[in-house]
């Protein structure tokens, strides 16, 4: 039987980047990490991160982050925190996506 998840909300954050250089990559990196090391409290669990080249959501370079959480008002208030001072930021937008089991089907296999 399958389970729907209490991580169901998909929180994608967009750093839109003023420029982007080699080091751009590892300064995000640094950043999210200490997120992991203080977020005490906060149920959340990390998806994934990567840098998008402009053109396919706008003419900006985006950073992206992408969390599961059950509780996105703590989440943005955690992400901001540790990305509102990053001086390499446009600016920071967020997109949320709740995920809920609309059907579920048992059957057996002739084995």
């Amino acid at each position: 039987m399958l389970v729907q998840e209490k991580y169901n909300v998909n929180v994608a954050f967009y750093i839109h980047l003023k420029a982007y250089h080699n080091g751009v990559r590892e300064e995000l990196l640094e950043r999210i990490e200490e997120v992991f090391f203080y977020a005490k409290g906060v149920d959340w669990k990390f998806d994934s991160f990567g840098i998008e080249k402009s053109g396919s959501r706008g003419k900006d370079v985006l950073g992206y982050f992408i969390f599961r959480t059950s509780n996105v008002s703590e989440l943005k208030k955690l992400f901001l925190d540790y990305f509102s001072d990053y001086e390499n930021a446009l600016k920071i937008t967020c997109s949320i996506a709740e995920y809920q089991k609309i059907n579920e089907k048992f059957f057996e296999l002739d084995v």
